[in-house]
């Protein structure tokens, strides 16, 4: 297949090295510099560069910022029956694009990031892929995901959102809430700097993709169960209250298994 990638950053270019070996591979950025760690694949900054190519899928790896921007710049350009398809940890306004688009779509969000996860190896990583997508584009990223040994998820566009807002919303404003808390140790504990680099690599992603995955409309219904677990442990250390520890801790277990 023709495959064009739309962004140079660390997912553009991770999909182009996995894809390279089967496939003729294009990388589209419109920052020049961006382009040169990326190998194996042709190179356009030029919109008239992806006529020329002719698609027959694009994977839009921009910013998910910029997601829809990028697919209306490169559509003028696409050929009619081209799949478009995305990999935004957010799909806000996805559903809507993708079914004014005039294009067949398909939709997944790869669950590992380049900040945490080896991507040499992703057999303990996850990714979900939306069911309202085209039939040949989920063939094609099951197929894609299965090679990666990704376990593979079916969800809706709504279903997808109830999870994020679940999987990520949670970890992310705990994580959020230790580095508010935050102050200089001399001597931290293996614990501390765990969570102290799990903090470092939640603060080096971009403040936009933080900021919407917090505004999913499902976020502050699990907000408020932290705030219920976080009332509840406090009220058993302000009493010192022993028994009533050993069943808290007992159900953080049982959730755990």
């Amino acid at each position: 297949m023709k495959i064009l990638i739309i962004g140079a950053g660390k997912m553009g270019s991770f999909f182009c090295d996995v894809l390279s070996m089967k496939h003729d591979i294009a990388i589209y950025d419109t920052d020049p510099k961006r382009l040169l760690f990326t190998f194996n694949c042709r190179r356009f900054n030029n919109l008239e560069e992806i006529d020329e190519f002719a698609p027959d899928l694009v994977i839009n790896a921009a910013t998910v910022k910029y997601t829809i921007d990028a697919f209306n710049k490169v559509l003028p350009h696409l050929p009619e029956k081209c799949i478009l398809s995305d990999i935004a940890s957010v799909k806000t306004g996805l559903p809507e694009f993708y079914a004014n688009c005039g294009h067949p779509f398909v939709s997944t969000h790869p669950m590992f990031g380049p900040t945490f996860a080896s991507l040499s190896n992703l057999s303990n990583e996850n990714a979900i892929i939306i069911a309202e997508s085209d039939h040949l584009g989920k063939v094609f990223f099951k197929d894609l995901y299965n090679e990666l040994h990704l376990h593979i998820e079916e969800y809706t566009f709504s279903q997808h959102d109830e999870t994020i807002a679940y999987s990520l919303s949670i970890p992310f404003a705990s994580t959020l809430v230790f580095a508010g808390c935050m102050k200089h140790q001399d001597a931290p504990g293996t614990t501390f700097k765990r969570h102290l680099m799990i903090a470092n690599g939640l603060m080096s992603e971009d403040d936009y993709l933080l900021s919407e995955i917090l505004f999913n409309p499902h976020t502050s219904g699990q907000l408020e169960k932290i705030q219920v677990k976080l009332s509840q442990l406090q009220v058993i250390v302000e009493n010192h209250d022993s028994e009533a520890m050993k069943h808290y801790l007992e159900e953080v277990r049982n959730n755990l298994k």
